[in-house]
């Protein structure tokens, strides 16, 4: 009887990937966890800020220009622009509906400044420290958020822009990390762990609607806070930027890892040099940026504007609209997870292209929901329809993970961070344009047909970002991901744009 094992061609060292491979699963959890915070730190303002904002019945005398006097506003400090609440300590802030856009808009200003920077910096740095040290400086600025709302409106402005600054370098970050740790037919459900940003949305926005009953909208900062820094601790203790550096990893879970990779793209052949011309002249790259700008937006439209759609025109109280805001989150982790172990089935199975893989499931996350907006500018206006709607829009735009989104990895591992940066520095655009336009449509006018024109905008950006990378996408490895010849150890000249297979031995058992 025969057994066969695979030797890799550098070292000869038997490759055996054994039932415990506890390093890789570690990383998968931790960055799972890690986007769970991610977001917790982002959307937390999203929920309080319904609460830090009185009912339209409590803006301030001047605002509606009457001449009759409200109790609770007794104790306005215009300067600050906040009003004391009947809870002893509790402030509330006179923003308008423009206002309150411009704040939830700013976190992008600074996002948007560090997307393409913290791709290129994990590729040159190392993936762990880019992202951990972000995580730490978002949780020790959200400790101060209640602090800096409390001091004025700029103040909580200049603290959201920093948050995003801190924030932007994460997502573009952890695909470098993803080219060191996971064998090329297993990243899309890695990537699963990347939308798990959305299950934090859905854990977040229910518990700080519990939050903010039980001790006010300062508990929600505070908490998601404590709880930011307390990963970033486990992060330095537990993971490691590639296997070779890691402490307690398994010689064969390395090898398993270092074999798999190396068909892919063979050590020591990065190009010294960013190939930026090839880059920004590749319409592969471009049906990735302008797929995910379209995308996010999308997704940035209703993660911070669906608690104020349910208060001002579906009329939710703050838990119903804590619990239901997070439906179409908790959804779109779930997609995500099916399509992530789904589409690795399918590459592994050899029945469909990887190109075609990525496609089908690209249509199915972008396109659809696109689709679903459309039907939202007849049906929003419907309690349950319109809860329905967003949350199948937004769980379906969960299969993107067997799309577009590892596809950096495909076409060019050696910079899929730089490509992913791009990627979000243009939907980091979008973030920010998404909250300008619903704060234009909407200030001082809440009514379902003006956000009719935010579904039709929504509807549009979808399929039109869907059919760029339907058109224009591949997964085929670039030849600019790595030098064209390199010299190998046994001093054969090796084809760095081909893919390395390793040799197989027969055995005998």
């Amino acid at each position: 009887m025969k057994k066969e094992e695979t030797v890799t061609v550098d070292t000869g060292l038997v490759n055996k990937k054994t039932p415990s491979m506890s390093c890789s699963r570690i990383l998968n959890t931790m960055v799972l966890f890690g986007f769970m915070v991610n977001y917790m730190l982002r959307v937390n303002f999203t929920i309080a800020i319904v609460d830090m904002v009185p009912q339209k019945q409590n803006v301030s005398i001047e605002q509606q220009n009457t001449n009759f006097s409200i109790p609770a506003l007794n104790n306005t400090n215009s300067s600050l622009n906040l009003t004391l609440s009947k809870s002893p300590g509790e402030i509330k802030f006179n923003w308008s509906e423009y206002e309150q856009n411009i704040i939830l808009g700013s976190f992008f200003w600074g996002y948007v400044l560090t997307e393409l920077p913290g791709g290129r910096m994990a590729e040159m740095i190392g993936a762990r420290p880019v992202f951990g040290y972000s995580m730490l400086l978002a949780s020790m600025v959200t400790l101060l958020t209640p602090m800096a709302a409390k001091i004025g409106y700029y103040c909580i402005i200049f603290c959201r822009v920093f948050l995003g600054f801190t924030l932007g370098v994460t997502w573009p970050a952890i695909l470098p990390i993803a080219a060191n740790w996971i064998p090329p037919n297993e990243r899309s459900k890695f990537m699963a762990n990347m939308m798990a940003s959305t299950l934090g949305a859905a854990i977040t926005l229910p518990i700080c609607g519990i939050l903010i009953s039980a001790w006010g909208w300062e508990s929600v900062f505070y908490i998601t806070g404590i709880v930011g820094i307390a990963w970033c601790v486990m992060w330095f203790n537990l993971v490691f930027e590639t296997p070779a550096e890691h402490p307690r990893i398994s010689e064969y879970e390395r090898n398993y890892i270092e074999t798999q990779i190396a068909k892919q793209s063979s050590p020591g052949t990065k190009p010294n040099s960013l190939p930026w011309v090839k880059i920004l002249t590749s319409l592969p790259v471009w049906a990735i940026i302008i797929t995910h700008g379209a995308s996010v937006f999308g997704y940035f439209t209703i993660v911070n504007q669906l608690p104020t759609y349910m208060k001002y025109l579906l009329h939710y109280n703050i838990k119903a609209n804590g619990f239901l805001s997070s439906l179409p989150y908790l959804g779109k982790y779930l997609m995500a997870l099916f399509a992530g172990i789904v589409a690795d089935r399918l590459l592994n199975s050899e029945k469909i292209s990887k190109t075609n893989t990525r496609k089908i499931f690209t249509a199915i996350g972008v396109f659809t929901p696109g689709i679903l907006m459309i039907i939202q500018v007849y049906f929003g206006n419907n309690h349950v329809w319109s809860v329905l709607i967003f949350t199948a829009a937004l769980t379906l735009n969960g299969a993107v993970t067997g799309g577009y989104l590892g596809n950096g990895l495909d076409i060019a591992p050696n910079f899929s961070g730089t490509i992913f940066g791009m990627a979000n520095t243009l939907s980091s655009f979008g973030g920010y344009l998404s909250s300008y336009i619903v704060g234009r449509l909407t200030n001082n006018n809440q009514t379902f047909e003006q956000w009719r024109i935010v579904f039709w905008i929504l509807a549009g950006t979808y399929m039109v970002g869907a059919s760029m990378f339907l058109i224009f996408g591949t997964a085929k490895t670039l030849p600019w991901n790595s030098t064209t010849k390199k010299e190998g150890a046994n001093g054969f000249s090796i084809n760095e744009s081909e893919t390395l297979k390793p040799l197989k031995i027969e055995q005998s058992s």
